[in-house]
């Protein structure tokens, strides 16, 4: 499996704890891949199909998207953690550590990148797993607002020198903000609470 085959799987209902771990795969997938691709193409502009050809570039936006699928992972589970708080899922928000664990098995389901050594890959993941648990210290936040304070961090992984980025930083922080919203409509959309909430009770890890 690869984060591409995360982002272009058939959207389904989400009523169980694997149908959650898949969304929040392929949400992050989506989130920080599109993101990096999109500004690397405009900042390239005419030059775009040239610097995608270049190996040294791929290899560049290689290690981006694998540097960032942390970052997404993060956001989006601090976006689940707190659509099931809004919903008054008592059951659930009981249990603040069981989405932390389905959101670090997410991340277990991929072995070190080429881009990465295996120090960096498990960095990562202890990284993940302290913001996961920052979440549950404060109350749940607006979907625009979880990016704030990985939007530089983002930023700061793009594959394009940091002397060519300019003043660009407002506009990659409002596209994490914009799809963050948009990742909270299908999330919402797409949920069968009842059953989900029953599955995850089930299924935590024990308080």
């Amino acid at each position: 499996m690869n984060l591409w085959s995360a982002i272009f799987r058939r959207g389904k209902s989400i009523a169980t704890a694997s149908a959650l771990a898949d969304f929040i795969d392929e949400q992050s997938a989506f989130l920080v891949q599109k993101g990096i691709y999109e500004y690397s193409r405009a900042r390239a502009g005419h030059y775009a199909k040239v610097l995608f050809s270049e190996q040294a570039f791929l290899d560049a936006i290689e290690r981006s998207r694998w540097s960032a699928y942390p970052l997404g992972l993060a956001m989006v589970g601090e976006l689940v953690e707190g659509v099931l708080c809004a919903q008054g899922q008592a059951a659930v928000a009981a249990q603040p550590d069981h989405v932390r664990a389905l959101v670090l098995a997410v991340f277990d389901r991929y072995p070190t990148p080429a881009s990465h050594s295996a120090q960096e890959w498990s960095d990562a993941r202890g990284e993940l797993a302290r913001r996961l648990q920052l979440v549950s210290l404060h109350p749940p936040k607006r979907a625009m607002d979880i990016p704030a304070p990985l939007a530089k961090i983002y930023f700061d992984l793009m594959p394009i020198h940091e002397k060519l980025r300019g003043r660009d930083f407002p506009t990659t922080h409002n596209y994490l903000k914009v799809t963050m919203c948009n990742v909270h409509d299908v999330l919402t959309r797409r949920m069968d609470m009842p059953a989900l909430a029953h599955a995850l009770a089930k299924d935590a890890p024990p308080a």
